[in-house]
């Protein structure tokens, strides 16, 4: 199963650093155990390496979209 998780609608203005660990729950809870994820939405740096460290080992594939780059497949764990 794929699914696109939009890191954008995680937070109003600015993502906090603060709130990371609540971003990281609800991220891993989204995304399941084994599924393909896409992570895509205007966030961070921070925010995107810490959510692909946590689904590191949950995800069967990640792949990060953007309208600049496309898909870049961050990893790749099938089978899982």
């Amino acid at each position: 199963m794929v699914k696109e998780i939009d890191l954008s609608t995680f937070f109003s203005e600015t993502a906090k650093l603060s709130n990371l660990s609540n971003y990281i729950k609800k991220v891993v809870d989204l995304a399941g155990e084994g599924n393909e994820i896409v992570l895509t939405g205007k966030a961070p740096v921070w925010l995107y390496l810490a959510v692909a460290h946590a689904l590191h080992g949950k995800a069967k594939k990640l792949t990060y979209r953007s309208p600049v780059t496309g898909d870049v497949l961050i990893f790749d764990h099938n089978p899982f």
